[in-house]
């Protein structure tokens, strides 16, 4: 897989790995502020945590200077990222069960972690921007998902900024524990009464609109719905449905640009509600996005 083919999770069977049993604490404490060396016993442990976080897992070797110039780059930018995902590496010479339990068919390989699944992300050094880039698409796609924590630096790390991690917003928290549950109806029932409290909360709406995402894709069988938008390009259910996917996967941009150009192309009600859609995705994947800038100004140009 190459760094732009970020998809579902899945790829890896870790069933060979279910009976293991994780050391709490085991964890062995990379170089970086959100680095970790995972060995057999903390393997299980660090891919439950997918749960809450993305976990970027390096598979790698001494002996591989592109596996080591991999792990120089993602400790870097897990740092920058703050806690949007742990960085885990996982030294094939030292962990031979978990090589061979995993079937990595070589070194370098990065896959990444999202509840509870493992799928490759790249197999070969990239730009620092460009892998940046991919990273930035895992965490949407995390977000897209309901994976909305953060890793806790590992103890005695410096902070990146110099300041203390910022507290959690306990008014999500209701919010965030039904998401984790799998319980969407009391997601949105728990964003509602923020919402009521303060009406325009923006990590409120976001996270409404992710529900609704995740609510509209629950069940969805991916090849079906694909190939019901291409066999009609102007449905804006089909279309609207195959850009929720697209936003799961973590293709913001083919998500947006999809229902963009379905705006271009139609009118009236049918339109209106492609637009609408679009606007749902922006919420679900926050204003700050630099896909979501770039598109809304397609979609004023599409309009207007």
């Amino acid at each position: 897989m190459t760094s732009g083919d970020f998809s579902r999770p899945g790829a890896f069977d870790l069933s060979a790995l279910a009976s293991r049993q994780p050391a709490p604490g085991a964890t062995a404490a990379g170089s970086g502020g959100f680095t970790v060396d995972v060995g057999d016993a903390d393997f299980e442990m660090v891919i439950r945590s997918s749960e809450q976080y993305p976990v970027v897992m390096s598979f790698w070797s001494v002996k591989s200077a592109p596996s080591v110039q991999i792990n120089q780059t993602l400790e870097k930018l897990a740092d920058e990222f703050a806690g949007q995902f742990l960085f885990a590496k996982v030294d094939v010479d030292a962990e031979p069960a978990i090589a061979s339990a995993v079937q990595v068919p070589s070194v370098p390989l990065v896959a990444v972690a999202l509840r509870g699944q493992l799928a490759p992300l790249l197999q070969q050094p990239v730009p620092e921007a460009e892998l940046r880039a991919v990273l930035q698409q895992v965490v949407q796609a995390a977000v897209a998902n309901g994976v909305t924590g953060r890793a806790a630096p590992r103890p005695g790390a410096e902070p990146v900024d110099g300041s203390d991690e910022p507290d959690v917003d306990p008014r999500y928290d209701a919010a965030e524990d039904a998401l984790e549950r799998g319980d969407l109806e009391a997601a949105l029932a728990a964003y509602d009464t923020v919402l009521a409290q303060n009406p325009g909360d923006p990590e409120a709406l976001s996270g409404q609109a992710r529900v609704r995402l995740l609510t509209r894709t629950r069940g969805v069988d991916p090849e079906t719905a694909r190939a019901a938008a291409a066999a009609t390009p102007d449905d804006v259910d089909a279309a609207s449905l195959a850009a929720d996917l697209d936003l799961i996967d973590g293709r913001a941009e083919d998500a947006f640009n999809r229902m963009i150009d379905l705006v271009k192309v139609t009118s009236g009600d049918v339109r209106d509600r492609a637009r609408a859609h679009l606007i749902d995705l922006f919420a679900a994947v926050g204003d700050d996005d630099p896909h979501v800038r770039t598109a809304r100004q397609r979609l004023a140009s599409a309009l207007f």
